[in-house]
């Protein structure tokens, strides 16, 4: 194992800072789903059209993450924009997170996409 990676892992100060970030900017399933309750966030699609017409999230919007430029009106500066993509492996979702906080929007992401929603936990889906 890299001795550089061995020592980070003792650096609790680093892993703190880590953690804080993490937190910060991202959440699952169920988070997500108690912020649509409380309200004050916006849910951005980021997949196909296709796909979002097949089903997606309740309350969702469908904008591709190749449209995000070109669709900054529908994002809120006053809310809290939160992406989702396809699983844990698409990176689209992170892309367009960091698209859209370069644009100088609030954003996270929700860890697992629309896969972890559906399939693990089995919440409702809008066609």
């Amino acid at each position: 194992m890299n001795e550089k990676i061995k020592e980070m892992r003792f650096d609790t100060n680093s892993a703190q800072n880590y953690f804080i970030k993490r937190l910060a900017y991202t959440l699952g399933p169920v988070e997500l789903k108690n912020f649509m309750e409380k309200g004050g966030v916006k849910v951005i699609d980021v997949r196909d059209e296709a796909d979002y017409k097949i089903g997606h999230i309740p309350g969702a919007i469908s904008i591709p993450k190749e449209m995000i430029d070109k669709n900054l009106d529908k994002l809120s500066k006053d809310e809290i924009n939160i992406v989702y993509c396809y699983n844990q492996q698409c990176h689209l979702g992170d892309s367009a997170c960091l698209n859209i906080a370069q644009y100088g929007y609030p954003v996270m992401l929700m860890e697992g996409g629309f896969d972890v929603w559906v399939n693990d936990f089995r919440f409702t889906t809008t066609q």
